[in-house]
């Protein structure tokens, strides 16, 4: 590639020493960055594996997941759980009373609205009571939509998790719902809006 530089119309052309320091440059870098991410995947794999759950989390959308957590609650029982928007009150007060749940240790939330605000409207209650690491429980097809923003909404305040799935005999969501939802959860982060007025509306002019 030939460059004008300055105004006396000269012309630089890279020599391939030049273009060598470069491509060494860039290798450079590149490895750099993928070692970075390899030090910080292994860094959280090895604390997520490390650290104890204080907690649970349910993702309301389908009642057999409060039945789930009914279940798994009998064999944890040192822990709270939330269920985010879950079933309408009655039912969801019945299926942990039925399993002998203590109605201390449920808390039952319906800011939510959808995924991405199932992790925003807890995250910070989670924080201000020192919890740092949680069971996050949803349906299988739904989970991997879930991990992706629990790591970017959990993770924005040093909270760690590990997923239950619950069987739904359904296929994984498309990965373009993880993907939407995942800006979403890195818009929270950044301006504090998850932009669910804007998904609304797109919805309404399908």
């Amino acid at each position: 590639m030939m460059l004008r530089i300055g105004l006396s119309g000269q012309r630089y052309k890279p020599t391939r020493k030049n273009r060598s320091r470069t491509r060494a440059l860039l290798w450079r870098v590149s490895l750099f960055a993928i070692l970075a991410g390899t030090v910080w995947f292994s860094y959280k794999q090895v604390r997520t594996y490390v650290s104890q759950p204080q907690a649970v989390l349910v993702l309301g959308g389908a009642p057999v997941r409060e039945v789930f957590a009914a279940e798994f609650a009998k064999e944890h029982p040192n822990l709270e759980i939330w269920v985010s928007s879950g079933s309408n009150p009655e039912y969801s007060e019945w299926v942990f009373s039925e399993a002998g749940i203590a109605p201390e240790r449920i808390h039952l939330d319906y800011q939510a609205v959808d995924t991405v605000t199932n992790f925003t409207t807890l995250v910070d209650e989670l924080k201000a009571r020192d919890i740092t690491c949680i069971y996050l429980i949803t349906s299988d097809d739904h989970m991997r939509r879930a991990q992706v923003i629990g790591e970017i909404v959990l993770g924005s305040r040093g909270i760690a998790f590990k997923p239950i799935s619950v069987p739904s005999g359904r296929d994984t969501e498309p990965i373009e719902k993880a993907i939407r939802d995942g800006a979403r959860a890195v818009l929270w982060v950044i301006a504090g809006t998850t932009g669910e007025n804007l998904i609304e509306k797109l919805k309404g002019h399908d």
